[in-house]
């Protein structure tokens, strides 16, 4: 199975400060810096043929119509036969890409790293906001378990729908009880870089001091015991970045996540 890269430019739904949309472009000439080289930790060379196709970014238009735009961007490519890496773009596009993939493999289960669990029923009036998807996401339905990892700022109406939903938050200061509760079969993982401490991601529109390290994250998205199918990036603001440290690790994420992908669907599929 060949993983897509799939860009997603748009902020249009952030709360705070524009300019996640500007981030596939920033994350992929890092990705493609011959800084360094396209070899990830499990030894995977995503030059390697069949490995990962670049996509390209969605035809987007920052209206309300790219929700479907975006759904459809990602079904086309598991259509395909692909497995999809996003990169957003605001926390927002996860609602899209996730219709697309509860359609085509329902019961997936998903891995949230975040300092916010984004579950508002309504943010500042929009219930598309980057602060919402995650309560569209259990509204649509056709998902399994939900963990969220690296929470801290849960507030009254986003514990209203976790309890309602059942969804499974832990802090940054549990990583051992959110690790034995990392989901089996089937796995989407979304990352918000804010949910690393802004001393590894200083790019980001909300800081959030007290949060993950890179090693941490990338460490608990190897002890998922389920397959990973599919993940997005997001959250990356390219004009509050320090030298393009939050684009090398926006960077390290993407190419250990598709590493991931690949080579769980050619060692575990069917």
């Amino acid at each position: 199975m060949t993983v897509a890269l799939l860009g997603l430019p748009t902020d249009r739904n952030s709360s705070f400060q524009r300019g996640p949309a500007k981030a596939p472009a920033a994350i992929r000439a890092e990705l493609f810096n011959e800084s360094g080289n396209t070899y990830t930790e499990t030894g995977l060379d995503l030059r390697g043929p069949g490995v990962l196709e670049d996509a390209g970014d969605a035809a987007l238009f920052e209206d309300d119509g790219d929700v479907e735009r975006i759904t459809e961007a990602i079904a086309a490519r598991l259509r395909a036969g692909h497995a999809v890496v996003s990169l957003g773009g605001d926390h927002s596009v996860t609602f899209p890409i996730l219709k697309a993939y509860a359609a085509a493999v329902p019961g997936i289960g998903i891995v949230h790293f975040d300092a916010h669990p984004d579950m508002y029923p309504s943010f500042q009036g929009n219930p598309l906001s980057h602060a919402s998807p995650f309560a569209r996401i259990l509204e649509n339905g056709g998902i399994g378990r939900l963990v969220q990892i690296g929470i801290r700022t849960m507030t009254p109406p986003q514990q209203r729908v976790a309890d309602r939903y059942d969804v499974s938050v832990f802090g940054a200061w549990q990583l051992e009880a959110a690790r034995a509760a990392l989901p089996d079969g089937p796995v989407y993982v979304t990352l918000d870089l804010d949910g690393l401490d802004p001393a590894f991601a200083p790019g980001v529109s909300h800081r959030e001091p007290g949060g993950l390290s890179v090693r941490e994250v990338l460490d608990l998205v190897a002890s998922i015991p389920g397959r990973i199918v599919g993940a997005d990036v997001v959250e990356y603001n390219p004009d509050r970045d320090i030298d393009g440290m939050t684009a090398a690790v926006a960077a390290k994420f993407v190419r250990e996540f598709a590493a991931r992908i690949y080579n769980d669907a050619n060692a575990k599929a069917p």
